[in-house]
């Protein structure tokens, strides 16, 4: 619920772009965050804190930034590295398909392009990973090329301060948005300008509580003079979330823990998980339609405990994870070795399922019921 801050409800002041720009820049002069990301033209580090930053507060992605710099300090360092050793270093930010593709983009640069990145905003877009948004930031902010950047925040802004009322979901609105916003960049500057409203709307153009009592725009702001905070940016489309059941099978023998790395398209790709069973819905263990648990009922096996359940919310998915642990017998492992082998299980030791690159879940399971 946004609390709507007091309004004249007085028509805005006219608001010309050139007056909307120094005004931005003026309050981001007096207001940003020291980021060590805004204390070079690096193309490299630029396009680095963009990736980690998308979708990620900047609270928690400043100490990714800064152990992906020091252990890769140039797209050369990144591209020689195993992506599982990214993919390492990635965990616990989510989203991995980000960490293949800044791997991926590193190597094509490397191996393609001279170990240099583009210098322009449409050769930019021909990187992988890198969509219009990073394409801008690092084209303005690196090469100071006169475009724009269109994300989250600067929706939240544009719309409310001139009261745009087009839907930023929708294709046309997307491409009116770029349009206007494209308008609004300086054709000197434009790395300080687009810096100053992300920051704008980070900081005080906010999507609940914004600062409207102190505002630089207030006089001018559209949203303010109508009482339409709540409501700008329009957004009609909503997400439909997907409920998955995911029937983990904690497989332990001899101290060592059965794990396996994820493939495909599917989430997690390249990380490491557990024997995975997959329903529509909760079920118990002997309920679960599976070869291996029917081996385990032949073996007369059952889990060590209840399952552990975690609920874990993704963009487009809700998982409900179940953990069953199962201490394996001699006789249980003979039987199921090739079952184990064919879906690419391997016994790690403790000290190595340490060091493999897990979702964040799994790291908090094996620290809270395994003590690892």
């Amino acid at each position: 619920q946004i609390s709507i801050p007091y309004s004249t409800h007085q028509p805005a002041e006219p608001l010309d772009k050139a007056l909307f720009a120094s005004k931005l820049m003026a309050w981001y002069q007096a207001n940003k965050r020291e980021l060590p990301w805004r204390t070079t033209d690096d193309p490299y580090k630029i396009w680095l804190s963009e990736i980690i930053l998308q979708q990620t507060r900047v609270a928690q992605g400043l100490p990714y930034y800064q152990r992906f710099v020091e252990k890769y300090p140039s797209v050369q360092a990144l591209a020689q590295a195993e992506e599982e050793e990214v993919l390492r270093l990635w965990q616990g930010l989510g989203y991995y398909a980000r960490a293949r593709n800044l791997h991926a983009c590193a190597r094509m640069i490397v191996s393609q392009l001279d170990g240099k990145f583009p210098s322009t905003y449409q050769a930019l877009l021909r990187l992988k990973g890198v969509g219009q948004y990073t394409a801008g930031a690092i084209a303005s902010i690196a090469f100071k090329e006169s475009v724009p950047v269109v994300d989250g925040n600067v929706y939240r802004v544009l719309a409310r301060v001139f009261g745009i009322e087009e839907d930023i979901t929708s294709s046309g609105g997307v491409k009116a948005f770029y349009a206007f916003a494209q308008s609004l960049v300086p054709l000197q500057d434009a790395d300080l300008y687009n810096q100053a409203i992300m920051e704008f709307g980070a900081l005080h153009c906010t999507p609940v509580n914004p600062r409207c009592k102190t505002c630089t725009f207030q006089s001018h702001c559209s949203a303010f003079h109508t009482c339409r905070q709540h409501t700008l940016p329009v957004k009609v489309k909503k997400i439909k979330v997907k409920r998955r059941f995911l029937h983990y099978l904690v497989l332990q023998c001899h101290g060592q823990l059965y794990m396996k790395q994820r493939q495909g398209r599917d989430i997690w790709a390249g990380l490491y998980d557990f024997y995975l069973v997959e329903d529509e819905q909760p079920k118990a263990l002997h309920e679960l339609d599976n070869v291996l648990v029917s081996m385990m009922k032949a073996h007369a096996l059952q889990a060590s405990s209840t399952p552990t359940l975690y609920k874990h919310l993704l963009t487009h998915q809700q998982l409900h994870v179940y953990f069953y642990q199962v201490q394996m017998t001699p006789q249980f492992f003979q039987a199921a070795a090739p079952l184990l082998h064919q879906s690419g299980s391997r016994a790690f030791t403790p000290i190595q399922v340490q060091a493999l690159p897990k979702p964040f879940l799994f790291i908090y399971f094996l620290k809270k019921e395994l003590y690892l």
